[in-house]
Parts: C-alpha cells; structure tokens; sequence
C-alpha cells in the first residue's frame, strides 16, 4: 500500500460488494475487509455484449478488449486471419490494431445500415484493404476444437437473414465488438442503500475515453465540494465540454479539396464533426482553424496564412485524415505526405506502394520519395513522401497494406440451429432452453433462473442478462411484461476461507 499525504491507494485488491448498512466489502491480500466510506466514487468501465450463435463458445472467438490486451498490452499475435463483427470505434479501433500487429482482417460486418464509429477510423480501414459490410450478421462459427471458419449474410429491413447470401471465411478468430454495458451495479446498489454515491467514466454513461476521463474530473470535483474541501462552483463550461465529448458524430459530409495548385498545401479528409482538433494546435502558422471554432467542428486552411510545410499536422491526427501536397515543382507531378502506422518495412525507399483515395479505391502505384520518422514527438507515426500526378495528388490519403477483397469459400454448410446457441456460459443454458420456458409463460427472470439455472453461474448474469432479454423481446414479449432478476449484494465471487476470516479484517472509515 502506497501512503500518500491525504490518501491511502491499494493495490490489488477488489471490491466485492456493497451492503444495506453502507458498508463495502474489499478482498486484499487474500484478507476480507469492510470499508465505511463518507463518499463512493464508481468508475468500475464497461463490459462487453456478447452475441449468440451456433459455436459462439468456442476457442477464438474473442470480445475486442481481450483481443486488443493480447495484441497492444502484451504485443501477442493472436490471430493470422481474424473476422470482426460490429462497426462501433472499439470494432474498428481493433482491426486497425489487428493490421498493425501483422493478422489478416477478411472483412468487418455491421448489421445497421452504416458504422456507428468515427468515419475517419472505418475510412483507415478501407484504405488498408478491409471490406466493410453494413446490414451483415454472423450466422455460425465452425470448427471441432477451435475457429477454423465462420458463416455471414446479409439482413433484410426486418433483421431477417436473406437467403442465398451467405458467405463462409477461412478464419482462427470471431473478434465480437458489438457494444458495452456500463458497469455499475455497485453504484446502483449504494444508491439503493442511500449511500451519497457517485459514479464517473463508462459506469455513468459510454462514451468515448476523453468523456470518461473528464467526467471523473467533474465528478472528483463534486466530491470534493460535498466534503467541503472545495467551495468554489464548477465551472458551467466544463459540464458543456462534457456533454460536447459525450456527442454522437454529426452526418458525414463530402468535402471538396481545396483549390488551386500552387505552394505547399494540407488537405484535410475528415468528414464528419467529432471532438478532435488537434491540427489547430499543433500548426506553428496557426493556418489551421475548425468550423464555427468548436472542437466537433471540420478543420480548414485559413485564407491568406501561407502553410510552411512542417507536417506536424500530418503527424499529429490520430484519424490519419490529412497529408500534404506540394505543388512547388513545375512538373507535371506533385510530392504528396501520407502518414503511416504500419510496418516500416513495406515503405522502404524506392518501393512502388499502392496509393488509395478516401474510399479505399488505388488511385496507383507509387514510388516511395523519403520516409520521415520524428521518434521523439511522433513514435509510431511514419510520414511517407511519393510523388503523383497533380491531377490525383489531393484524392491521395493512404497506403493499401492488403487485398481489399478476400473471397470467401464458395461452400456454405447450413448451420445448427439457432436453438443451439450458447446463451449463459457459466451453466451453458441455450438459446433453445431458454425459449422454451418463455414459451411455458415465464415472466420472471428469477423463475427462469429456478428452472434452468440461466444465469446463476459466477458471473451473476452479467454476460447472459441482456441476450436473455432479447430473447423476450424476439418472442414478443413486453418489456415491461417481465420482472428483472434480483442482483444480490456480493458480486465477485470470493473463496469462502476468504470470508471467513472476515471477523479478523478490520473496519475503516
């Protein structure tokens, strides 16, 4: 344990649960202490959403947060070809993620109409070479003891699968990136028992990890205030800034490129309003302002401010969503900057690389000029010089790393039955189980667990609960026509020897 001057940090230790008489329980050093706080702060993050279909059990098939640990946290090459289902900013984060680390992405499948991530993120993927398939759904994974397959297909207007769509990939892993459920049962429990509970990051509202950080700001702040530490108001701009953090992006909008020929020039290829404007500061002319002077708003070229060519904001946009174009020669041809985070051996000097549009379309293969690399202010970011026509110099936003189609197997073996999906892992209750007590008139998610044990595993129904509600609502049953399961006050499990020795813990307040 850490001591600092007015707080205690302990490490490695988990809480356990909260309880009726405002007390937590916290498991540290195998030893079970209770924890009597003034205030409870939550920010206990997100948990995956998990889908089922046949074969959803089994090895490789990863949600995207064990995926991206393996593959950034602990530079494991998980995978050699990889599926991934669901087009938010965590599924398209991951296959961008997944191509830096060497594997093969066959395609990404979204079941809405359009990716529900940052355009600039499934933008980089289609530059990269990934297929993007909007209305998809997983069928089936296949394999014995592991992935070695997976079935797709396209969806209707109803959500139905439309038959003679389907398509089989040879894969080792389903990467599930279908959305996140706030973690906060601890914070709804200390609400309930009347604690003064507060809850910041994804426990109080998904969103993006600069609203997660900022909202503990705010929320610290509000702590502080209700402990008398501080007694200054908060900022009304900063509750503004959160709710502008928190925002879905806006439309995507075309953008034409600028005009004329002449200098040096970047080009901006984001084209949609999210918060991010880090080329405006990091612009040493200050030629770079956003629309309306908002963080959400699309950067441009001021008028009349002459750009001197420094590439820091072609270093700096985490979408990779500029480069430059200089037009100073009096050729036919102009040196385009592209920024680069793959591997650096493919962008050798003297190299033909396959320069795409914004679409992901090859605009043509390109000698590689000069590869810039600032390893102090941009480590992973390598800036790569060719030199193209003028007339296709401002389309040029990105380096193809793969094929952009890869076919799948012309083979589709029907899948098992949908009844046969696994909906609680802890007790491997079907989908099939768990429609037949619907269909028997259960409407109450506690009788279901009494009957088939659904959700009684150590978990405590935190994966299965919202693919069981979905089954309800499949069925046709009313939300409102159904009584939720009672979350019990302990939720991690703890070895009994544990609480047994609670009696020797000790109480802090």
């Amino acid at each position: 344990m850490q001591e600092l001057p007015s707080v205690a940090i302990w490490l490695e230790s988990t809480a356990v649960g909260v309880f009726s008489d405002e007390v937590v329980g916290v498991v540290k050093d195998h030893t079970y202490h209770l924890i009597r706080p003034q205030k409870l702060l939550v920010a206990t993050g997100a948990r995956e959403k998990m889908l089922s279909f046949p074969g959803n059990t089994l090895p490789g098939v990863y949600g995207a947060g064990a995926f991206q640990t393996l593959v950034n946290r602990d530079l494991v090459k998980s995978s050699e070809r990889v599926l991934i289902v669901g087009g938010g900013n965590v599924g398209l984060i991951a296959g961008y993620h997944a191509i830096q680390a060497g594997i093969e992405v066959v395609a990404l499948i979204e079941a809405l109409p359009a990716v529900g991530g940052y355009k600039v993120h499934a933008d980089k993927l289609l530059r990269l070479g990934v297929p993007i398939l909007t209305r998809h759904t997983v069928v089936a994974a296949h394999g014995d003891t592991q992935v070695d397959g997976v079935t797709i297909a396209a969806l209707d207007d109803d959500w139905q699968i439309i038959e003679g769509t389907h398509k089989t990939f040879a894969v080792d892993t389903i990467l599930i990136a279908v959305g996140l459920a706030e973690v906060n049962e601890f914070y709804l429990k200390a609400r309930q028992w009347g604690m003064d509970a507060y809850a910041a990051g994804d426990a109080q509202e998904i969103a993006e990890a600069s609203a997660a950080m900022f909202t503990g700001k705010i929320e610290g702040l509000k702590i502080a205030r209700a402990l008398g530490r501080f007694t200054d108001p908060i900022p009304t701009e900063w509750d503004q800034k959160a709710v502008i953090l928190k925002s879905r992006p806006g439309k995507p909008v075309h953008r034409r490129p600028p005009s004329g020929e002449k200098g040096v020039m970047p080009v901006f290829h984001c084209e949609q309003e999210v918060p991010c404007n880090p080329c405006t500061s990091v612009c040493p002319e200050g030629a770079i302002r956003t629309e309306a002077d908002t963080i959400t708003g699309l950067p441009y070229l001021v008028n009349g401010i002459e750009c001197k060519g420094c590439l820091a904001c072609v270093a700096i946009c985490p979408g990779l969503a500029v480069t430059l174009v200089d037009f100073r020669s009096d050729s036919d041809w102009a040196t385009v900057t592209l920024p680069y985070e793959i591997h650096r051996e493919w962008v050798e000097k003297g190299q033909a690389v396959p320069v795409t549009d914004l679409d992901g379309a090859i605009l043509g293969y390109y000698q590689v000029q000069r590869v810039v690399a600032n390893r102090k202010k941009y480590p992973g970011t390598l800036l790569v010089q060719v030199k193209m026509e003028r007339t296709v110099a401002k389309r040029a936003v990105g380096i193809r790393v793969q094929e952009a189609q890869v076919a799948p197997s012309t083979i589709y073996e029907k899948a098992p039955l949908s009844d046969a999906a696994v909906i609680c892992r802890c007790e491997r209750i079907t989908a099939g189980e768990v429609r037949s007590a619907i269909r028997n008139g259960v409407r109450d998610i506690n009788q279901m667990k009494a009957l088939n044990r659904a959700g009684m595993g150590a978990c405590g129904a935190k994966t299965c609960r919202p693919m069981i509600w979905r089954l309800f609502q499949e069925e046709g049953v009313a939300v409102e026509a159904v009584t939720d399961r009672v979350d019990r006050p302990l939720f991690v499990e703890v070895p009994l020897g544990t609480l047994a020795g609670a009696t020797g813990g000790k109480e802090h307040a």
